[in-house]
């Protein structure tokens, strides 16, 4: 998949910092959350940390690309999460990379950046400029590589 044969929109005039709440990392009040993984994320997790992909993710349908979804503890957490710090964090899904973003296809080849604002960091630190949203079309446009091979 071609970078420059794609394209994207991103928001414009979003600051956004993290500030390592953990609040993506499981389920809220009122939200229970999905931790979505590729086939070749589940993958890798597993080699990396030595566990089978059963025993930190389950096969789902209907979500696809996206082929697991994580494991939570009993608190509605993500398995890899301790002390509000991501243990797997060199490895993390794509998923886990762009939040509070995700990308949306809005037509064949070209794609929509959103933002949840329910991510108290939205609003703090630097305004987020187009490079930024390039670097995560980047992972994107790698992981679906990964993926189709």
């Amino acid at each position: 998949m071609a970078l420059e044969i794609l394209g994207f929109e991103y928001p414009k005039n979003v600051r956004f910092k993290c500030l390592r709440c953990a609040l993506c990392c499981g389920d809220v009040k009122d939200k229970g959350r999905l931790i979505l993984l590729l086939t070749v994320e589940a993958e890798h997790i597993s080699k990396k940390t030595l566990k089978r992909v059963d025993e930190f993710a389950e096969e789902i349908k209907g979500f696809e690309p996206y082929a697991f979804r994580m494991k939570k503890t009993e608190d509605g957490k993500c398995m890899f999460l301790k002390v509000n710090s991501c243990t797997i964090y060199q490895i993390r899904p794509l998923i886990c990379k762009f939040y509070p973003f995700e990308l949306k296809e809005t037509r064949s080849n070209r794609y929509t950046f959103a933002h949840t604002s329910e991510c108290p960091a939205i609003g703090k630190g630097p305004l987020l400029k187009r490079n930024y949203f390039v670097r995560l079309f980047k992972k994107f446009a790698k992981a679906m590589t990964a993926t189709r091979k």
